[in-house]
């Protein structure tokens, strides 16, 4: 069946499983075409439609992606748990910007814990095209957390 693992933005299984500490992978393309992949911490923000990665200016992952430019890169990131899985496309961007930057380490810090100090850090900031996955079902035991308004 086609579609059958496309998921809402603001589905509470996704802002659950987005909430709960679950590592990613992020997979960027290098040049020859084959594919990167690396395990990192993701934030998700359905307002803003945007995942984030906070990364060192260095790393190989900041590379690819700021050799797209402005009009970034094609990614994805996917957590996995078990059985469960949500994977995040989008187009990624890198973002040098100390404000982008505090956004993304604070999101950070609410999901696993407060990143190490670093000087070098950037976001990888994708713009959220889809959301694939499949997910537990909420129990009436979890605890819902206020919905959160889609924008207008």
């Amino acid at each position: 069946m086609a579609g059958r693992h496309r998921l809402d933005p603001y589905d509470e299984r996704v802002l659950t499983f987005c909430r709960e500490r679950h590592l990613a992978t992020l997979t960027t393309l290098r040049p020859d075409g084959t594919p990167h992949v690396v395990p990192v911490g993701l934030t998700y923000d359905p307002a803003a439609g945007l995942a984030r990665v906070i990364t060192s200016a260095g790393s190989t992952k900041a590379r690819y992606v700021a050799a797209a430019g402005a009009t970034g890169v094609p990614v994805a990131a996917c957590h996995l748990d078990g059985r469960w899985w949500l994977t995040v496309e989008g187009r990624a961007v890198l973002r040098t910007d100390a404000a982008a930057v505090a956004e993304a380490e604070r999101r950070y810090a609410e999901r696993y814990r407060p990143p190490r100090p670093n000087p070098e850090r950037v976001v990888i900031e994708i713009g959220v095209t889809r959301l694939l996955g499949s997910l537990p079902p909420l129990t009436s035991e979890q605890e819902r957390p206020a919905r959160q308004e889609r924008p207008t």
